[in-house]
């Protein structure tokens, strides 16, 4: 039981420090930033795997698992922006 409060005090501290920290980026920086991070989603992504990999009980399974769906989903958003974002930069040559 010890565990589980050890585990969400550290949820609730990770999850206040990330709120603080994002929401102190300018507005005109966050785009670039988030998607300049993309490797930490990678990595994020990687540890929710082995997190799965390593699972036992069902509600470890099914905590894993949503780790994988919302870490692939966040990686895939984070190449997505991306790529807008560079789209907005390409120079386009219209043929007459």
């Amino acid at each position: 039981m010890e565990d589980f409060f050890i585990a969400a005090y550290l949820f609730m501290l990770a999850a206040f420090t990330g709120y603080e920290v994002i929401s102190r980026v300018p507005v005109i920086l966050h785009t670039p930033l988030m998607s300049g991070s993309n490797f930490i989603h990678g990595v994020v992504l990687v540890g929710a795997m082995v997190a799965l990999g390593q699972a036992d009980t069902l509600t470890e399974k099914t905590i894993g698992f949503i780790a994988v769906l919302l870490g692939a989903a966040n990686a895939a958003g984070g190449y997505v922006v991306t790529e807008r974002m560079l789209a907005m930069f390409k120079n386009e040559k219209k043929g007459n």
